[in-house]
C-alpha cells in the first residue's frame, strides 16, 4: 500500500494504486535513481528526478549544489527547468515528477507554480520535507503518491552519508 493524496486533502488518505500504475511508477522512479546516481558520483547529495509528460520523459535532473554553487540547484529545479523548456510553457499540469526524495518547501513551491498534476516520491524527508511544514505547499490539484521504492531511495541518501563520515 502507498500513501496517495492531493495537495488539499489533510488526512491523506491511504489508497491502493493499481498494479499497472505500480509499474509505471517503478519504471520512472528507476529513471530518477539513475539520476541520483550520477548525482552521487558527482559528489553531490543523491538525489534524481524526473518528469514526464503522455509517457515520454521531458525532463530529468540530479542534484547539483556543489557543481554550480548553487543552493536552489536541487534535482527538482533542474528537471522543471528542463521541462518547461521542452514543452515550451510554464505549466505541467499532465506531467508527473518522479523524485527519489520527498520534495523540500522550496521545491514543492515551484511544483504549485508550475501547477505539476501529479508527484511521486520515493524516501519521505522528515526533517526537510515539505509535508512536515505543510502539505498545502503544493497545487490543490496536485496528486502525491508516496513511498515508491523508498528503500532503494532512501538507501542511497543512507549510504552517501556513511561513506561521507568514514
Amino acid at each position: 500500500m502507498r500513501l496517495s493524496f492531493h495537495a488539499r486533502d489533510a488526512s491523506r488518505l491511504l489508497s491502493i494504486v493499481s498494479r499497472t500504475n505500480m509499474d509505471t511508477h517503478e519504471k520512472y522512479m528507476r529513471e530518477a535513481l539513475r539520476e541520483a546516481s550520477f548525482a552521487a558520483s558527482e559528489d553531490e547529495v543523491p538525489i534524481g528526478a524526473v518528469i514526464v509528460c503522455r509517457g515520454r520523459i521531458v525532463g530529468k535532473g540530479h542534484n547539483m549544489t556543489e557543481k554550480l554553487n548553487d543552493p536552489t540547484a536541487h534535482a527538482e529545479m533542474i528537471a522543471i527547468t528542463a521541462a518547461t523548456e521542452a514543452l515550451g510553457g510554464k505549466y505541467l499540469n499532465d506531467c508527473t515528477l518522479y523524485v527519489t526524495v520527498e520534495p523540500c518547501p522550496m521545491c514543492a513551491g515551484a511544483l504549485a507554480w508550475s501547477q505539476i498534476g501529479e508527484v511521486v516520491y520515493g524516501a519521505a524527508d522528515p526533517k526537510r520535507g515539505f509535508s512536515t511544514f505543510s502539505p498545502s505547499l503544493m497545487h490543490p490539484k496536485t496528486k502525491i503518491i508516496a513511498g515508491v521504492l523508498a528503500e532503494e531511495c532512501g538507501g542511497i541518501v543512507s549510504d552517501f552519508f556513511k561513506n561521507k563520515r568514514s
